[in-house]
């Protein structure tokens, strides 16, 4: 049994699966019995999860399911085939556990955007008694990051003190600030970094252009070479999306032209998108569609993406229909472009083309995803949909939202209803645009939190130009503070401005 074991831990160490797996066939026709040993040498050379699952099973016949040297093995493989549940399976069957274990299943759930069961997994351990190191907050970080849990995250904020000047903690810490829209304890974590690495510095310029905060980004990112950093390809891509949003398109222009030159870094995909969408938002419609196709690669759905937003905003209709057939080419499901396309249309009038790409859509079973907006109360994450009215305070909310509707039309507030053309689900009216789930979640956190806390939304989809000049008035008439986070960028409204100084 020991010859065999130990060529079938030489041929997995040497990733040569295919000859691991085969001399443990030849090794049960022999009538040899492998041991636990040899099970944790061949869990290694499985690379597909239908030869995992035969071993496994293998393993319980055997009766070496319990083994402590197998059920680690059988976990650290499920995880890299990312087959989460099958290991926190195996997680959950085991008698005794260590910290390298739970610090793996809890950053595999953290590194695939499950963050709930990840932070689930944490209250596990704590209450098991294992005191969390580094690993282990890293991947909480990152799971509150990717829900945007601010009160989370500052719980393990009070852990990660325990290793102050941790570069990787204080860099994840850094990200998650960021990613929560809370730049003044980023910048104070930042400042407090006595080690920085580009990652750092990079994870500080998207934070801030990300959040709306351009010009601060542009300086940060001169203070980063001064300070001797050489930016790398995420840093740019940063500064290219500061100058994106801020229409700074000669400072976009500029770095993007000479970036390869200045830094040695070409330019990629993400980098071309960001170019595509400055020219685009700067009205330089030609200019986009010229370097979309002068690329040296093909195009993919994200760069038309850019292009069809800035058609939208900028009503050329022609290159918005141009556009809109180049992303259903490469993904003929995008509800996402049948709403813009359907947008346009209506805002010039074309009712014909608006209903045949209504048509499309129900021919093709593609259905618009509904907005939904969270917010956190009280370590708790609430969630809303327009015309769910599950939420347990729901007419509190609706009797409060109306009240404040009614003193900011008072103000001058008059509902943009061209908003409600987006909506192709029977939901075209001023009373749906009314209830708009961020205006939902807002006014939750309006009568859930005292005055001089910020109020912090994620959303699903983009915010809408009404609920903008909604969230925007309301903070002056109220004096309150409100971020909204949706996929493209962070919105700082205070005092009745927005950070992104309504160029979005």
């Amino acid at each position: 049994m020991l010859s065999w074991t130990t060529m079938i831990s030489a041929y997995a160490n040497a990733k040569l699966n295919a000859k691991a797996l085969k001399y443990l066939i030849l090794m049960l026709r022999e009538g040899v019995v492998p041991n636990m040993f040899t099970y944790s040498s061949v869990l290694r050379a499985c690379d597909g999860f239908l030869s995992l699952t035969q071993l496994h099973c293998s393993i319980i016949k055997a009766g070496l399911e319990s083994d402590v040297f197998v059920r680690n093995t059988l976990f650290d493989i499920y995880s890299k085939l990312g087959e989460l549940q099958n290991a926190l399976g195996v997680v959950n069957e085991m008698v005794t556990g260590d910290l390298v274990v739970w610090n793996s299943i809890i950053g595999g759930f953290a590194q695939n955007s499950d963050g709930d069961e990840a932070l689930n997994l944490y209250k596990r351990m704590k209450r098991a008694s294992f005191p969390p190191d580094q690993s282990t907050l890293t991947s909480v970080m990152r799971a509150c990051t990717g829900l945007a849990l601010l009160e989370l995250g500052r719980q393990a904020h009070v852990q990660v003190i325990k290793f102050d000047q941790d570069l990787i903690l204080n860099n994840a810490l850094l990200d998650m600030y960021c990613k929560c829209g809370n730049l003044k304890d980023a910048n104070f974590v930042f400042t407090k970094m006595l080690e920085k690495d580009v990652i750092s510095w990079s994870t500080m310029i998207a934070g801030l252009a990300q959040n709306g905060f351009s010009r601060e980004a542009l300086n940060l990112f001169q203070s980063m070479k001064d300070y001797g950093a050489k930016p790398y390809y995420i840093t740019i891509l940063g500064v290219l999306f500061a100058c994106s949003h801020a229409g700074l398109v000669e400072d976009g222009w500029y770095y993007f032209q000479s970036m390869k030159k200045l830094f040695g870094i070409n330019p990629g995909r993400e980098h071309y998108g960001c170019i595509i969408d400055l020219l685009g938002r700067a009205a330089k419609l030609d200019q986009a569609i010229k370097l979309i196709h002068k690329m040296g690669f093909e195009p993919d759905a994200v760069k038309w993406r850019a292009l069809l937003s800035a058609c939208r905003v900028h009503r050329n209709v022609d290159l918005a229909i141009f556009a809109a057939k180049q992303i259903l080419k490469l993904d003929p499901e995008d509800a996402g472009t049948y709403i813009l396309l359907s947008n346009i249309y209506a805002n010039s009038q074309r009712w014909y083309e608006v209903a045949e790409v209504r048509r499309t859509m129900k021919a093709k079973g593609v259905r618009k995803e509904p907005g939904c907006s969270w917010i956190e109360v009280n370590k708790k994450i609430h969630a809303f949909i327009l015309g769910d009215n599950s939420h347990p305070q729901i007419d509190e909310i609706n009797s409060h939202l109306n009240q404040l509707i009614h003193r900011l039309m008072g103000l001058g507030y008059v509902p943009d209803t061209n908003f409600v053309l987006q909506d192709l689900e029977g939901e075209q009216s001023e009373d749906s645009l009314r209830y708009h789930s961020e205006k939902l979640a807002i006014v939750f956190g309006m009568i859930s939190m005292s005055r001089g806390k910020t109020i912090r939304i994620r959303k699903n989809i983009r915010i809408c130009g009404d609920c903008h000049i909604f969230a925007k008035l309301l903070t002056k008439m109220e004096q309150r503070t409100i971020v909204i986070r949706d996929p493209i960028q962070y919105h700082h409204f205070q005092d009745g401005v927005c950070s992104c100084g309504d160029y979005w």
